[in-house]
Formats: structure tokens, sequence, C-alpha cells
């Protein structure tokens, strides 16, 4: 083993780690393992950034504005409402059927975007029709990551898988070459998750304040007359005195505040919206100063249902998830402020689970000054004239229900589809090469004004576009090392003489181990060009090995942390890690022991 190979792992290890524990955002992983192999010489500059020129990152690219399209368009929500008719059908039925449906979305449009508008539905069934969401979402993560892979425009990993093998000379893949392997796996899927949904959680009412471990009140209070307030500012009366009590909004006059600023000296009259625990709700009371109007216990009650019929301001609970590039990344609840949230207030922070984070984490103003990544949650308090605005920021996803405001057009969401079915037969049909197709279908949408390109540049996930391109050249310096080489021969000494299912089984399973922990597309392109070279070397068809790494990089569910559905689907606090490791577990072996045998009947 040559000094460059024993630096190459390093630097692969560190990776793996990096990814695992989640240090970093993989934006940042991903210029770490470029600029680590520059200064290392292991690939020129050229080779560095040839990433961002790749066909599969610029697919993904197309592939992603594309999807922006049919979610903004309203195709998503149009394919996906129709399961609300389902209502009606028995449970032991309606998990199958929802796992089929979201299985054959998910194989011509983003995973992601799928299971976030199921989830959505899901929830409104749950909240209107009494229908237990937890027997039915983490069967609908699975079934999106299964119907990904079951064509080449199904997921991200697929297309780096393809791109590596036809640059290393192999022909590239068909559209629906493998979906009759990724329908079996389908299949099996909903056989195996719909017999164990018995396993996952029993309903539960997770009102959002039990969710947050709330202990506060929201009153509304009148400064009365010869009170000691008057003539003070807010700042003075609750930001030192009764620190923690938050004025949320002022009436004065007829005129209603959104935002009284601290410095706001009170009057007479003055009705305040606030924020504070039992204890100072308790002081207020006994101190004269304030007359209580009404109080909400959040312990007692259902959050939204107490808030909104309450009081005439109309105050609003809603949690928002944060997905890749949203604007608030980065931010503390201290520092987000009522702007960024457009009149929103943030009360707590819920830190999704991950290995570096194994327990549920709650942070609200008085507790921490945490920043917000990628999969967490805020809970913010909104009116509903505030909601509408709310709801319109980009790379957020409302996981509260509210009812609909978006009102997309009947003509712009066929016309979406249609380009959507055209870019498919373009690709299917082998009349274009999947970059080809997806790239003129980037064009009609933008020409045919289905999508603006400047709201295509803030919903674009360039997290994943960076990892990919950051990614790429660490395939490049495996070559240039001759590392996949040397893995390769190590790997043959010990497949000497074994069965060629031994062999497939072996590399199907530490790939599918791998992605458990680090993302799926990070595992493709490690293992791809591995299995490719351990293919030439035993005179092997290299399409079935190739097809080994391309399906175990996707099937990561015994853990929650291996693929972004699964993520957001542990985040929201209704399964534990044993519920993925147990389902998961099983349906991890089953594909395992399946795929073996098909693909080494293909040998």
């Amino acid at each position: 083993m040559s000094l460059e190979i024993i630096i190459l792992f390093g630097i692969i290890i560190s990776v793996i780690f990096l990814f695992a524990l989640e240090v970093f955002p993989v934006d940042k992983i991903a210029f770490f393992i470029m600029v680590s192999l520059l200064l290392t010489n292991l690939i020129s500059p050229e080779e560095a950034i040839s990433g961002f020129s790749s066909p599969a990152t610029i697919t993904v690219l197309a592939l992603m504005i594309i999807a922006i399209g049919l979610e903004d368009n309203g195709v998503i929500d149009w394919l996906a409402n129709g399961l609300k008719k389902l209502r009606g059908l028995p449970l032991f039925f309606m998990v199958p059927v929802f796992m089929f449906i979201a299985g054959g979305i998910s194989a011509f449009i983003n995973t992601t975007a799928v299971v976030l508008v199921f989830v959505k539905i899901i929830n409104e069934l749950t909240e209107k029709y009494d229908i237990p969401n937890s027997k039915l979402l983490l069967p609908i993560s699975f079934a999106g990551i299964i119907g990904g892979s079951c064509t080449l425009m199904g997921t991200s990993t697929n297309l780096i898988v393809n791109a590596v093998a036809v640059k290393r000379g192999v022909e590239r893949f068909s559209f629906f070459e493998f979906t009759w392997l990724g329908g079996i796996f389908l299949v099996i899927t909903i056989i195996i998750v719909s017999l164990m949904a018995h396993f996952l959680p029993k309903k539960q009412k997770n009102s959002i304040s039990n969710v947050y471990d709330l202990d506060e009140f929201i009153t509304k209070g009148i400064v009365a007359k010869d009170s000691g307030l008057i003539g003070k500012n807010i700042q003075d009366v609750f930001g030192n005195e009764a620190e923690g009590i938050e004025v949320i909004r002022m009436k004065r006059e007829a005129v209603i505040n959104e935002h009284p600023g601290k410095y706001t000296t009170l009057k007479e009259g003055d009705q305040l919206l606030l924020r504070c625990n039992i204890e100072q709700l308790i002081k207020l009371k006994e101190s004269g100063d304030l007359t209580i109007i009404k109080k909400i216990d959040q312990k007692s009650t259902e959050l939204e249902d107490s808030i909104d019929d309450s009081i005439e301001e109309n105050i609003q609970v809603v949690e928002l998830l944060m997905l890749p590039n949203s604007p608030l990344i980065g931010k503390s609840i201290k520092t987000v402020g009522w702007y960024d949230l457009h009149g929103a207030v943030p009360l707590a922070i819920r830190k999704r689970r991950s290995l570096r984070n194994p327990g549920r984490r709650i942070f609200d103003k008085k507790s921490d000054d945490i920043e917000l990544r990628v999969g967490d949650r805020l809970l913010v308090e909104v009116t509903k004239n505030d909601l509408e605005n709310l709801s319109k920021m980009d790379n957020i996803s409302i996981l509260q229900e509210h009812s609909d405001i978006k009102v997309s057009s009947i003509w712009k969401r066929n016309l979406t589809f249609g380009i959507l079915l055209l870019v498919i037969g373009l690709s299917a049909f082998s009349i274009f090469p999947i970059l080809k197709s997806a790239l003129i279908g980037c064009f009609l949408m933008i020409f045919l004004k289905c999508i603006n390109l400047g709201k295509v540049y803030s919903q674009v996930n360039w997290q994943i576009i960076f990892l990919l391109a950051g990614m790429i050249p660490l395939g490049v310096a495996m070559s240039n090392t001759g590392a996949d080489q040397w893995i390769s021969d190590s790997l043959l000494r010990i497949f000497e003489g074994q069965a060629n299912f031994v062999i497939i089984g072996l590399l199907f399973l530490v790939t599918m181990f791998l992605s458990g922990f680090i993302s799926n597309n990070a595992t493709a392109i490690i293992i791809a060009p591995i299995a490719i070279t351990i293919a030439a070397n035993l005179n092997l068809d290299p399409k079935p090995f190739i097809l080994a790494v391309l399906f175990a990089s996707n099937f990561s569910f015994f853990t929650p942390v291996g693929y972004q559905t699964n993520t957001i689907i542990y985040g929201m606090g209704i399964y534990k890690f044993k519920h993925f490791l147990l389902i998961g577990g099983v349906l991890s072996i089953a594909l395992w022991i399946t795929a073996t045998l098909l693909l080494s009947g293909q040998l």
C-alpha cells in the first residue's frame, strides 16, 4: 500500500465520521474533500472542480428545477390529494395502498417533496378523521425510498452510479432498465411493512404543547386606572422586573400594534397580549396593575383550538420544518426576528435527532442560543393574516395543517405535468439521454413561464449539488492513486473460490450498512468504482455489481439518519430508533437476500 493510498483512506475515514456525526453541513464537508485532495496532490485543480460539470450533477440540478415546477403548480398536490378519498378504507388496506401510490409517484418525482406532501395529507386525515398517522408516516417514507430506486431519474443516487459506470466504460442504463427489480423490491417492502405495522406506535395525542413541553400561558390584560405601569415603557416593566414575560401585541384606542417596541410607553386602557408562565400570571393578577381578561392553559387543552377560539387576535401556533437553503438556517431563536418570520413570533426550537444528538432536545428563548439546522423544527406563533405570508417562505414546510392558500392554475398544472411526461418519454424510449431530456424539460418550464428563475435560485437544494460536486473528485482520487484497484485485489483474495452470490451478497451488505450512517450519494461514490473494478478482475458482467451498489445505497431503512425522508419522519417525535431498527432491519435482511439471488442470477 502506497503513501498516497494511506492518505486517501485517511481522508475517506474522516469524511465518513463527519457525515455520521453531522459535525458540519454536507456542503462544508464537500469543500473539505476537494481542498484535502488538492492539498495532498491526489487530484489536479481541474479534477477538483470536475464535479460541477459532471453529467450526474447537472442532471440532478435539472430534475430539481422540474420538481420545483411540479410542486409550485400543484401537480404533486393534485396527484396526492386523491388519497383523502381513501379515508374510509380499513387501516390494514390503507397502509399498502398509500405505500403503493407514494412509491409510484416517487419513481418520477423527487422523493423528499413527495413524502413532505404525504406528511401534510396524513396529518390532515389524522386531525379530521381520527386516522393514526403513526401507522402511515414510516411506511410512506420507506415506500418513497424504494420507489425512487425504480427508475433512472427516481433519485440522485441512480444518476451518480450511472455516471460513474459510463465514465469507466460501462454501457449506460436505460430509463426503465432496472424497474422490474425495483418493482419486486417495492412489493416485498409493502408486504413486510404492512404486516409489521402492528409494531408501530399506537395512536397518541401529540399536541404541540406536549411535544415541546410548554408550560406557558397566553393572556390578555388591560392597563388599569391608576396602575403603576402607566408612563413606564415595556422594557422597564417586562424586561427586568418580570423577566420572561413577553408582550406579543398591543391594542390602543382601536389601533393594533403588531410589534410593540421595548421603549413603547404604556397608557391607561392599553390592551396587551402577553405570554408568561403560571407563576408570572399569578403575580400579574395580584399586582392589580393589569386587569386580566382571559387566560389559556396550553397544558389542559389542544393548543391550536384553544387559541383560535379564545381571543379576537386569532393567534395560531405552527411548526416550521427547516429544509435545505432555508433563509433561517444558521440563525438562533434569539436572532430570528419578526421580519425574518413575516410577523410570526418564535417560541421554541426542536433539534432533530442524529447520532451526535440521539435524544430529544428542546430550546426556548430563555435556555439556549443554539442555531437552526436542516431538519430542525421551529415553533412559532402567528396570526391568521400573517400565516399566508409565512407559508410563502422558501424552503420551509409548515407541518401544522392550515387551509391551503396557494391557488394554482389548472392550465399551468396540466402543462407542467405534460412537460414531466415529455421528459420521461424522451428518456424512456432512448430518444435522448436523461441529461438532454431534463435540460429540455427545464427550458420548457422556463420558456412557458411554469416556473420563475428567481424562485429556482432560492428553492434548489444547493447542499445536494455541492455534495455531488465535492464527492465526485473522491472517485477520481481513488482511480489516480490506485486505491480502487488495491481494494479490489484485497477483496478478490477474500472472494477467491467463492460463488457469485456470495460476492454480490457481501458487496450489497457492506454498501447497505454504510448507507445507514452516511448519505446514500456518498456511499455510492465510494463503493461504485470498487464494484466495477471487482467485476472487471473477475471477468464478469459489471452491471449486476453496479446495480447492487445502486439499490444498496438507497436501502438505508434500519437507521433514521441515512436518508432524508427517514430523518424528517424521525424528527417528528412519533417514532423511536427501535422502530427503524426492527421494521427496517427485517426489511433490509429480506431485500438483501432477494437482491443477492436476483442479481447473482444475472451473472
